[in-house]
């Protein structure tokens, strides 16, 4: 497990991935930084709440509105859900 330091609060870097959320790949082979839009669209669509703060917490807000908004993958419900939490 990793832990970092991240402004005010400390997290854990190594989620682990649910192979379900990406079931066209392999989640060992899964760059968290390299990757972030795919992982970062596929836990939006499809993760559970625990997956979600993570992602926030891992990513940022900053990150994630930029993905949610250039996203042309992200199901139109996702995509508007989250294009209104983001949007404050």
């Amino acid at each position: 497990m990793i832990i970092v330091n991240r402004g005010d609060f400390w997290y854990n870097a190594n989620m682990e991935l649910r192979q379900s959320l990406f079931w066209d790949t392999d989640v060992k082979n899964i760059d968290m930084k390299k990757n972030a839009q795919y992982v970062i669209e596929r836990v939006l669509d499809f993760g559970n709440d625990k997956e979600v703060k993570w992602l926030w917490d891992f990513y940022g807000k900053k990150m994630l509105k930029s993905v949610v908004v250039k996203s042309r993958c992200l199901r139109p419900r996702t995509k508007t859900l989250w294009t209104l939490i983001l949007k404050k």
